[in-house]
């Protein structure tokens, strides 16, 4: 924890409606009101920090990332993930339980706060699975993973086909209060599938996968959840259909939250004959009919929140080709600017919008105490200029892999620097 003093920044708080220019202040490690503005500059350690012309925000928050620790250390570890979200301006992420072993005990959810405590340079806060080893025969201690701070539970990677574990799932969420986050594919109707269903497959020779494999599990979740009272949160939105599923499930009073990922609505599926691998991830690129609707239900508050999905692999994994290379981008550094860029910058959101579903939202759907420059909240701050126009240079990632279709891309509005508890923990470098 550290004292810090922004100065002259242009502060944008969704949760609290604050937007204008003014001073932050962050007294050990906790936001401190404006009349301590004597007793912070009074201090011999305090950080200045002059934010004329930066916008000033709230840590942002990742809700879907892979850490891919323990296990798969090679593509990535609690350290360089966190180190990789602290360059992209995220002071908080929740990691997905995929790991090996996979995250499915109270002692593994420990194991990973261990690690984090450790190692980390942002806030990790981490998932349990929904079933045992993801094997979708037998749910989990649900309960003794919550208490032990599992911060809701995922069997992201592959969908739980067994509709009764799902309804027995969604049940305990609404007894206990915290999220069920569905990864949503038909997996008979995508058995061998490498990307999208459509003319790009055909004209390659792949076998796709068609939306409808999308559409059919958010419609049984949606039932499920609305039958149990569960929080239902569907991860990674790619389909025009299921954003219609979704938008018609809050209008029924559903308790159903939903994400998207700049891949899903700036990048279609004609990409897999640019990018080969780099273009291959589950749920697949779509058509720009999906693109527009990921980008409406943005828009309207049907998608609450924006992630990354952030799944490094090794160079040699993605080198195997388009049959046997796994699935899967890193966005943890690009995020921010992705958004800037292609949703606020042609007016899609505007800039308090776009930091909601990044600060706020995700903390809400999470229920972690983040995502807020209140008075007595923690000092968490994400520092953008939005002016800052570079170029994506994988060379200089913090992670561990280097798997981006956004490789050269001029964006603009990069974070400049990160705080987590008023200590800096991320400064960008020219370009990243």
């Amino acid at each position: 924890m550290n004292d810090a003093f922004i100065v002259s920044g242009h502060i944008i708080d969704p949760a609290n409606n604050i937007d204008e220019v003014g001073d932050l202040f962050i007294i050990d490690g906790k936001i401190a009101p404006v009349g301590d503005k004597d007793k912070l500059q009074e201090s011999h350690t305090a950080d200045v920090y002059n934010a004329t012309g930066l916008i000033v925000a709230p840590g942002l928050i990742d809700m879907h990332v892979h850490l891919r620790e323990p296990g798969f250390e090679h593509k990535e570890t609690i350290a360089t993930g966190t180190a990789a979200a602290a360059a992209g301006g995220f002071t908080s992420v929740a990691c997905m339980a995929n790991t090996s072993p996979v995250i499915d005990t109270p002692e593994k959810i420990e194991q990973i706060y261990d690690i984090a405590r450790e190692t980390a340079q942002t806030n990790v806060f981490p998932f349990g699975s929904i079933t045992k080893d993801l094997a979708g025969n037998e749910l989990t201690d649900m309960r003794g993973m919550h208490f032990a701070g599992a911060v809701g539970f995922s069997d992201d990677g592959v969908t739980v086909m067994n509709a009764a574990l799902m309804r027995d799932a969604l049940a305990l969420s609404a007894e206990l209060d915290f999220p069920i986050m569905v990864h949503c594919e038909e997996h008979n109707l995508n058995a061998g599938a490498v990307m999208n269903f459509g003319e790009t497959s055909r004209k390659l020779g792949f076998i796709g996968s068609p939306n409808a494999a999308e559409d059919i599990i958010v419609a049984r979740d949606i039932m499920l959840a609305e039958m149990t009272g569960g929080h239902l949160h569907v991860l990674h939105v790619s389909t025009a259909g299921a954003v219609e599923l979704i938008r018609q499930g809050k209008k029924r009073g559903v308790h159903v939250t939903a994400e998207a990922c700049p891949h899903h609505w700036i990048l279609t599926d004609t990409e897999v004959e640019n990018q080969g691998t780099n273009a291959k991830m589950h749920p697949p690129l779509r058509a720009q009919t999906d693109i527009d609707a990921v980008i409406e239900g943005l828009c309207d508050g049907t998608i609450d929140a924006i992630a990354t999905d952030h799944a490094p692999h090794a160079p040699s994994e993605k080198a195997q080709g388009m049959l046997d290379a796994p699935n899967g981008i890193i966005g943890l550094e690009t995020c921010l600017p992705l958004v800037f860029t292609y949703l606020v910058q042609p007016g899609h959101l505007t800039l308090v919008e776009a930091i909601a579903k990044m600060t706020s939202m995700p903390a809400n759907i999470l229920g972690v105490n983040r995502g807020t420059l209140s008075v007595g909240a923690v000092g968490d701050v994400t520092v953008i200029n939005i002016d800052s126009a570079n170029r994506v240079d994988v060379t200089k990632s913090r992670s561990k892999s280097q798997n981006t279709p956004f490789v050269g891309w001029e964006l603009k509005g990069w974070q400049t620097i990160t705080l987590r508890e008023g200590s800096k923990i991320g400064v960008r470098p020219s370009s990243a």
